[in-house]
């Protein structure tokens, strides 16, 4: 390397020496019009200029060194080309330029950032963590002499971070692994980029935000401190170049000639921006500044709304790719636009956005007047704008991390999503647009139909505040129930089939939300989506499987044990309770995701704040399997009925319970629950309650107070049929007052329990109340007895297959409500599974699985339902 590109481990005291050098040699610098010989002993100063005479080695050294030196333009730095000096050759040479000492360190960044892409190349992250280890040096040199950090090192760290990522993750799923020194040298390399990149967080965000502008600010700052001063060139023609004007830059287009930003010439320049959309190195940057000061200079509505579906669209293409969000800056500008663009068309009803119109000449202004009808037909679409703004805002919570507090700024800006929502509403309702209408209705309802009252009432007034009027708003409707029943109602009148199958789903949603556990059921059950549910699309399924768990948890806060651990129970039965509510990636043992798999997987989870918590969502369905299960468990006698009648996922954990040899002290929900189990299973009902009581996920329910005294009751009840199932065979006569002391019971309430226990045989035994008795009947069955009832039962279950079966052939679906459909529902989607691979693993498991949990889940409250018949059922 020569004097004027040293490595980066020089010391700083070169560099100065090198520098007096230079100044001093420069001094003695000959004219441009000298002879060759004077020209060779100034090519150690000039780039790309070659000697004419013979010199000595370490001139020739020099040379060669020079030849490295980048021959363009790079970071906003003037450096000088060979074409620049041969034509100054021709011209004569006027005003040589001399590199700087500020030019010779981004020289040298340069290479080492050169020296750091061909390392990538080859993966050899060790050469990789000593350059840049170089390259941070070479940054503190530029702190030391108070100098802006460049745009190259910016560059660089995004560039470096994208590329950890992904040779982490294909290191992740590669056989053979890389040794052990650059494995060592990679993960070195992923804490210095992650340190660094925390470091400079804000100039990566502006970078980020606008390259263009971050360097250009770069720029300026480096003229402020040195003016450089370039001649001999000439602007080449088809090439773009800047003016500074009045401190800032203005854009000139091909010969270096300024863009006339007129009213006139506004649909001229608006047509070359659209020419240029989606080519390959198009400034996507410099059409958002173009199209900008075209919106400030239109005057008419037509110019206005041609130029703001232009600039829209721009901000949407900006960032391309799929993996990341939409800057939040870029976001609220583009909603700032929408707003802007329906404020016209609202003001204006002479001016309709359509999709689908009439050519018409786009150079051309148009008024209402030139129209048949008076009426101006622009081609673009609004809503799907709405869209566009609602997913990318979900994508960017998706994105970041939900536990800082740039998520909780970031929500903030769902205010005025909702408020852009419902302006687009209130125009489709005004102009009677129902398709865009009915969809743009679909999006807010998604907004509204999981949250509380008081996040309902916060938004709306949002709206009010801004003056927006659709006719569906609270100030119309009065509660939030009535709000959302409106808005679900329009949707089954107006919406397609998918429409108004979410509409559906949300609607049960919102009233399993406010604890109407019947209405909710009802719904749900006239609605027979569980029979079509596993034909739609995924995001409707993970919306029904939201739904059917939060019809569960609707039952346990209202007491109805038995209907929230028949609703909840399949789907813990699938083990994939975080995949199948969007909430998690579920990781099979022995397979590994691809980064495009997982990523297809990512884009399906929904934001932080609409998970349903899940701990508190298995708290609730082991509560109720014990509550159920543990009074059936002990009213069985024979070994292989409890293999039966215990559902799966208590009777795993439970058993898993029992064969510990010691038990401490509960920590988990899980440990408190299964000992409570095993006391409800001793008669300690008490100890029982204690243990159920001291969960602290219970906390997380608006109605704690209410659903532990809920529990505190159950656990009595069950306690006291617990406790007659297991000592029935050892009394004759049992008294209702010591029952009533024992579990703490109104005597009304021991009668009432023993009454219906007796009522359904499954207490055999008969109520003495004139002594206040339990009467016990003996009843000894035979070997021969139970062999026989065991036939029955199997005998029963092969009729049943085969009624199906021949149902199933004969073109039916096998019974409403079936569980045996159900089971081969899962089987199909598992087989779904293995056909189509991993990357389809979760539609055939979310397919399969709804369409079993449907089945069974619809037998279960079709049951519990009172006067519900169906006769498939029957």
């Amino acid at each position: 390397m020569s004097r004027f590109f040293r490595q980066a481990g020089d010391s700083d005291s070169d560099t100065e020496s090198s520098e007096d050098e230079l100044m001093s040699s420069g001094d003695d610098a000959p004219q441009p019009k000298s002879t060759s010989a004077p020209k060779s002993s100034m090519n150690r100063f000039l780039r790309g200029t070659q000697s004419d005479s013979s010199s000595d080695s370490d001139s020739d050294e020099e040379d060669d060194s020079d030849s490295d030196v980048p021959k363009q333009k790079k970071s906003g730095l003037p450096l000088r080309s060979d074409s620049e000096d041969e034509e100054s050759d021709d011209e004569g040479r006027t005003g040589i330029r001399i590199l700087s000492a500020q030019e010779k360190r981004l020289a040298e960044m340069e290479a080492t950032g050169k020296a750091m892409d061909n390392a990538l190349k080859i993966n050899d992250w060790v050469a990789i963590s000593n350059e840049f280890d170089k390259l941070a040096r070479m940054i503190q040199r530029q702190h030391n002499v108070s100098e802006p950090i460049p745009p190259f090192y910016v560059k660089t760290l995004v560039s470096l971070e994208s590329s950890l990522v992904t040779t982490l993750a294909k290191e992740k799923e590669a056989k053979k692994k890389m040794n052990a020194t650059n494995a060592k040298a990679l993960t070195a390399m992923k804490q210095k980029v992650r340190k660094a990149m925390k470091e400079y967080e804000q100039d990566i965000s502006k970078y980020q935000a606008d390259p263009e502008a971050f360097e250009n600010e770069y720029v300026s700052a480096m003229t402020r401190e040195q003016q450089p001063t370039i001649s001999g060139g000439k602007a080449t023609s088809g090439a773009s170049t800047v003016d500074e004007v009045d401190g800032g830059f203005q854009s000139v287009g091909k010969g270096g000639k300024a863009l006339q930003l007129t009213p006139e010439g506004i649909f001229k320049n608006l047509q070359a921006v659209q020419e240029a959309r989606g080519k390959k190195n198009t400034d996507r940057a410099e059409q958002i500044r173009i199209l900008e000061k075209l919106l400030e200079i239109a005057v008419t509505s037509y110019q206005r709304i041609r130029v703001l579906l232009a600039l829209v669209s721009s901000r949407f293409d900006y960032n391309s790719s799929v993996a990341n969000y939409m800057p939040t800056e870029l976001w609220l500008s583009a909603q700032r636009e929408v707003d802007q663009l329906i404020a016209i068309v609202a003001a204006d009803s002479s001016y309709i956005i359509q999709e689908i119109t009439d050519d018409y000449d786009e150079l051309v202004e148009r008024h209402p007047s030139q129209e048949a009808d008076g009426i101006v037909r622009i081609r673009g679409s609004i809503i799907s704008f709405i869209d566009r703004l609602d997913d990318e805002f979900t994508r960017s919570l998706q994105n970041i991390d939900p536990h800082g507090t740039e998520y909780v700024e970031r929500l903030k800006d769902e205010k005025v999503l909702y408020c852009t929502i419902c302006r687009a509403q209130a125009f489709y309702e005004k102009t009677g647009q129902d398709e865009p209408l009915s969809r743009v209705v679909m999006r807010r309802l998604e907004h509204i139909y999981s949250k509380p009252d008081a996040v309902v009432q916060a938004l709306e007034s949002a709206a009010d505040a801004s003056q927006i009027t659709p006719t569906m708003s609270l100030v119309t409707k009065g509660t939030t129930s009535d709000l959302i029943h409106s808005l679900c109602v329009y949707l089954y009148k107006v919406g397609n089939s998918l429409l108004r199958t979410r509409a559906m789903l949300s609607h049960i949603y919102h009233y399993a939300l406010h604890n109407d556990f019947h209405t909710a059921r009802d719904m749900l059950l006239m609605s027979h989506l569980q029979e079509s549910i596993h034909s739609a699309d995924v995001a409707t399924q993970i919306l029904y499987n939201r739904t059917v768990v939060q019809l569960g948890l609707c039952a346990f806060r209202s007491g109805l044990i038995k209907e929230a651990q028949m609703t909840l129970q399949d789907i813990f039965t699938t083990q994939r309770v975080k995949e199948l509510l969007a909430q998690g990636v579920h990781q099979q043992r022995f397979q590994v995701l691809s980064p495009e798999q997982e990523k297809a997987e990512r884009q399906r989870q929904l934001p932080f704040h609409m998970h349903i918590n899940t701990e508190l969502l298995e708290a609730a369905f082991l509560v109720s399997s014990m509550l159920v299960e543990i009074p059936l468990l002990a009213s069985i006698d024979s070994e292989e009925s409890k293999r039966k009648a215990i559902s799966k996922p208590f009777r795993r954990l439970l058993d898993f319970a029992d064969r510990q040899v010691f038990t401490g002290p509960p920590e988990s929900t899980r440990d408190h629950i299964m000992q409570a189990s095993k006391a409800l299973q001793d008669g300690e009902w008490e100890k029982c309650r204690d243990l159920i009581q001291s969960i602290k996920i219970w906390s997380l329910m608006p109605e704690a107070p209410a659903v532990k005294e809920m529990l505190a009751k159950r656990i009595q009840e069950q306690g006291l049929r617990t406790y007659l199932f297991t000592y029935a065979p050892h009394y004759s006569t049992l008294s209702l007052s010591l029952l009533a002391r024992t579990f703490s019971l109104p005597l009304r309430s021991v009668t009432s329990i023993v009454s219906k226990m007796i009522w359904s045989e499954e207490l055999p035994a008969s109520l003495d109340q004139s002594g206040g008795v339990i009467v016990f009947h003996r009843i000894e069955v035979s070997r021969q007895q139970q062999l026989a009832q065991i036939i029955a039962e199997k005998v029963n279950t092969m009729a049943e297959q085969n009624e199906k079966a021949l149902d199933m052939k004969m073109g039916g679906t096998g019974g409403w409500g079936d569980r045996a459909d159900g089971k081969q529902g899962e089987k199909r989607g598992e087989q779904a599974q293995e056909r189509r691979g991993r990357g389809e693993r979760t539609r055939g498991n979310i397919r399969g699985g709804a369409r079993g949990r449907g089945a069974r889940f619809a037998q279960g409250l079709g049951n519990q339902m009172p006067g519900h018949t169906s006769q498939r059922a029957a």
